[in-house]
């Protein structure tokens, strides 16, 4: 009976080969058993290593391919095949021979794109067979994958080992489109279905959960990045779109932990590179801005951390300098990849403080006026940022400036960039530079006279005056500069509250009226000698020992001169200001006079 039934298949394959117009009658007339058990196998088929005894007749039937490889062999009692290159392997071929013998099993999202693939593979067409796999697959996908979301990435997720026969059939495009537009029309329906109206302002509000945006991070980079672009072209809320970014990125790079300069380990590898870059490729190709700062600051160490390329890098720096005032100081505090260099990334903050005043020139140079002061326009940055910019730089720098590996050229780059209406105090600043002064003792005299010029002694506070009259660690010139602003501040003070001053205070604003030369001293046009002002300032580095000698009994001058003012305003508002004034007027003359010889 085997020998019969054997007999009987290969007189049904050669008469569909030279007569395949009558094959479908043929199958019509012919009743075959759908699980040939009871008869031998007659081929072997390999598929990745793996064989299958099967039988000729119910393979050539429905298969294009295996009955041209049977046909095309040399030898006519052929009892061997080889595939290679199976889509889905040996699973998906095991399907595929359980359809050509008739065996019942159910497709699913989970084997539907290898049944296609391996359909496709086989050519199983209606050339051979009526309602073939391929159709068969089709009908499923377009009957109950591509109308629902879930199914449509379920079945995109089983895509991935499929390469490149899925993409060549068009699949994985279908899956994509068919995401892109059910999550539109779920966002549409849900919007309708949760639309409230605010009674007290007459504005819409929508309120609807985007449940995909998790389910989206379960795919693999490439697909996810054609999902994001067509969910833009389909109008998905760009909020949902910078949700499904984050959420993504969460999840893909949580692995990835902070290394430190110390570390010597290897890097990351290329998976997550890959994912860094096309996020952000993505969030700049599809001019993604629903995002928040900290994801950016969070992306841009990512970025450093996998060693993503420079130009991953500037793009987020590029998008962080455009709201660089709402950062906070955590997030400026990248540590460095590099053993040589800073513990703290310089050179990044550096460039997106480049990129933030870059915006305010952009954006402002029709708006601003020459001060750079707020405007009109809506998008012009106000003044307010530029001032919050200033003092989160001044706290950058007061981190960084313990660091002994600091360049004095990166931390005086950092002062000079932003520009002086950033600051209305310098305490942040001599704060600042008096860490890095006290950190790096091993500057030359002439590095940090230039590091102190930085600082404007007109904007420092009475405190700091005070703290910086008395600090060692400041060049002389610095010291002089701080007491001579500190008697101009003494003198408003007191004019202030007395503005009806007779002979001898007129005297007193015309002697303390003094211009400041180059190096930031003050000259001595307090007195008719200034003629010598040049020998002067000589004779100051000559005769260093002596200076400090002066300036520390002007210090102890400047807290007499301090608590004489209490002394004199204490008196003008009890009516007697007679004995105090005229110490203080005695003093304050006393003082300038004895001044006028450490200008240049």
């Amino acid at each position: 009976a085997a020998l019969v039934q054997h007999v009987l298949f290969m007189l049904v394959y050669k008469f569909e080969f030279y007569f395949p117009f009558a094959s479908r009658l043929f199958h019509q007339l012919v009743i075959l058993n759908p699980i040939f058990s009871d008869v031998a196998g007659d081929i072997t088929v390999s598929v990745d290593g793996q064989s299958f005894l099967l039988h000729k007749f119910p393979l050539v039937s429905r298969c294009g391919r295996i009955r041209r490889m049977v046909a095309e062999a040399k030898d006519p009692d052929l009892s061997k095949l080889e595939l290679v290159n199976v889509p889905g392997g040996a699973t998906a071929f095991e399907l595929a021979a359980k359809f050509c013998y008739g065996s019942n099993f159910e497709i699913t999202t989970a084997n539907v794109a290898h049944l296609r693939c391996i359909a496709e593979y086989l050519e199983m067409t209606e050339d051979y067979q009526e309602e073939n796999l391929i159709v068969r697959t089709e009908m499923y996908l377009n009957d109950l994958v591509v109308k629902n979301l879930e199914k449509s990435l379920q079945v995109l997720c089983a895509c991935e080992s499929l390469d490149p026969m899925v993409e060549e059939i068009g699949f994985v495009d279908r899956c994509v489109d068919a995401i892109a537009m059910n999550a539109s029309k779920e966002q549409l329906v849900s919007g309708l279905a949760h639309l409230e109206c605010d009674a007290g302002s007459g504005k819409l509000r929508m309120h609807c959960q985007d449940w995909w945006v998790e389910d989206l991070s379960a795919l693999r980079i490439d697909y996810y990045q054609r999902v994001i672009a067509a969910m833009r072209r389909s109008g998905v809320r760009p909020e949902s779109i910078g949700t499904s970014i984050v959420h993504y990125a969460q999840t893909a790079l949580k692995g990835i932990e902070r290394r430190h300069v110390w570390d010597s380990g290897p890097l990351v590898g290329d998976n997550q590179r890959v994912v860094v870059e096309t996020l952000i490729n993505l969030m700049a190709t599809e001019k993604i801005t629903a995002v928040t700062l900290s994801f950016l600051f969070g992306m841009l160490r990512m970025a450093i951390e996998v060693d993503a390329g420079l130009d991953y890098r500037i793009e987020v720096e590029k998008r962080i300098g455009l709201h660089l005032e709402m950062a906070s100081l955590d997030d400026l505090l990248i540590p460095s990849m590099q053993t040589s260099e800073s513990m703290f990334d310089v050179d990044t903050v550096h460039r997106i403080l480049v990129n933030f005043l870059q915006r305010i020139e952009e954006d402002d140079s029709g708006d601003l006026s020459p001060c750079g002061y707020e405007s009109d326009g809506l998008k012009s940055p106000s003044h307010g940022s530029v001032l919050k910019v200033g003092r989160l730089m001044d706290g950058y720098l007061a981190e960084i400036a313990p660091d002994p590996y600091l360049k004095l050229q990166k931390f005086m780059t950092l002062i000079e960039l932003l520009p002086d209406y950033a600051r209305i105090v310098d305490d942040g600043l001599y704060r600042a530079i008096d860490i890095y002064l006290k950190a790096h003792p091993s500057l030359m005299e002439s590095e940090c006279k230039k590091l102190c010029k930085l600082i404007d002694c007109q904007k420092l506070s009475q405190d700091a005056s005070s703290h910086a009259a008395q600090n060692d660690r400041l060049p002389m010139q610095m010291v002089v500069r701080v007491l001579y602003f500190e008697q101009l501040r003494l003198k408003s003070s007191f004019s202030g509250g007395h503005s009806g001053g007779g002979g001898e205070y007129c005297s007193f604003s015309q002697r303390i009226t003094m211009p400041i030369s180059g190096s930031g001293v003050p000259s001595s046009c307090v007195s008719p000698r200034a003629a010598g002002a040049a020998d002067s300032y000589a004779s100051l580095r000559r005769e260093n020992r002596e200076l400090k000698l002066e300036v520390s009994r002007m210090r102890v001058r400047l807290t007499e001169l301090e608590r004489e003012q209490g002394m004199m305003k204490q008196g003008m508002r009890d009516g007697r200001p007679g004995e105090h004034g005229r110490a203080f007027f005695a003093s304050i003359s006393r003082g300038i006079g004895r001044m006028a010889m450490f200008g240049p």
